[in-house]
């Protein structure tokens, strides 16, 4: 059997999976898994990419599919499995390109096709069907545990939230008490999840604080911790840029704090050399006032353009700021963009100072000097003497 052979007969509305692995690039996603999904009635073939920690997902016609394969098969990996139903193909890629195909048909080879649906049921880290007392008193599910349907992309951001927390569990030591501070909670629907979650259903020995200005927003929330017995879940009115009720925090969360705020936020994290940063920003009114550029100049005529320009620019130098303070730092997607433009969460986690955190230091003043800016959080570590010029 030749590579086409094996195109023709997997590649169809029957085949369960294939997985491409092996990778002979260290920075090539470790593996690959294709199925065939449905799209508005259609045969589309979606490839899942697991880079790290990260899952990206695309969806291929039948003649990109083999393309990809071919492509994939010829340059970047060494092996893949395809799997049907009674039948079997791997297929081996030396470095010449040649190939070596085993193909097997038999009966012992026997695996279920899952439905053709592009949305499998997911799930979730809090379940529907189960009863969580603070989603029912928030309004988002029913006590019998289902979830409002006017409310299920608050339920989809709340699990997904938690999916960060649940990546960053080894940073937190569970043998000592650990500290998390919320600023700016708001309502407090993820600041509840968290401690849900860390505590009624991981068990750690924790103490969360949520801060916000708005004092009958957190008498609420105050309200219903005590009625849950949430003992080590405190909620305070605050600001961030004052707030000096802790000397050492081990996770800072800061959702949607609004332009500075969020500068006030991560500044106070490394200065209480937080093991965990989870930050998602809102309103960057601070560079789209400042910026400017003669070479992109032509783009930042144009307000929302400089507006979004603006916004990545900040959320770039503030990921670059924590790794020059030592801090291991992601950007990732929050939520689904159809749902907010305000879909970036900044993900740092504690590591060691290195030459390379120096560099990023000098990118960064080079970089604000380019754009003619000059940052909150910048001129808060500096003042600090955190980050030396």
């Amino acid at each position: 059997m030749e590579w086409n052979d094996v195109l023709n007969q997997f590649i169809n509305k029957n085949l369960v999976d294939i997985i491409i692995s092996n990778p002979r690039n260290k920075e090539m996603a470790t593996k690959i898994k294709v199925r065939p999904v449905l799209l508005q009635g259609s045969l589309y073939f979606q490839a899942t990419s697991y880079v790290g920690k990260q899952v990206r997902h695309e969806n291929f016609d039948e003649m990109m599919i083999r393309k990809k394969l071919t492509e994939w098969m010829e340059k970047d990996y060494k092996q893949a499995q395809f799997v049907m139903d009674g039948q079997s193909a791997t297929v081996l890629s030396g470095k010449k390109g040649n190939q070596t195909i085993k193909y097997k048909k038999d009966s012992s080879v026997r695996r279920i096709q899952a439905p053709l649906s592009h949305n499998r049921a997911k799930r979730y880290i809090l379940e529907e069907g189960t009863a969580v007392p603070f989603l029912v008193d928030l309004g988002v599910m029913t006590k019998d545990g289902k979830v409002v349907r006017a409310k299920y992309d608050k339920f989809r951001q709340i699990n997904r939230f938690l999916e960060f927390i649940e990546d960053i569990l080894p940073r937190l030591n569970q043998s000592k008490k650990q500290k998390i501070i919320d600023f700016g909670c708001g309502k407090s629907y993820l600041t509840f999840a968290m401690y849900y979650y860390l505590k009624v259903m991981k068990g750690y020995d924790i103490e969360i604080v949520g801060l916000d200005l708005k004092e009958d927003v957190i008498r609420h929330c105050q309200e219903l911790a005590q009625s849950y017995g949430y003992t080590e879940l405190k909620f305070q009115v605050g600001d961030i840029a004052s707030y000096a009720g802790a000397e050492k925090v081990n996770m800072v969360v800061t959702l949607h704090a609004c332009d500075t705020a969020t500068d006030y936020a991560l500044y106070k994290a490394v200065k209480w050399d937080a093991d965990v940063i989870l930050s998602v920003p809102c309103c960057q009114h601070e560079a789209n006032a400042q910026i400017k550029n003669e070479q992109l100049e032509p783009v930042l005529e144009y307000g929302i353009l400089k507006e979004r320009m603006a916004a990545l620019f900040t959320d770039g130098i503030r990921a670059q700021l924590l790794e020059a303070c030592g801090y291991r730092t992601q950007i990732l997607e929050f939520i689904d963009m159809e749902h907010t433009p305000k879909n970036l969460l900044i993900r740092a986690v504690k590591g060691d100072f290195t030459k390379e955190s120096e560099k990023r230091k000098e990118r960064v003043t080079e970089l604000e000097n380019a754009l003619s800016l000059e940052l909150t959080l910048h001129r808060l570590l500096k003042e600090d003497g955190i980050i030396k010029d």
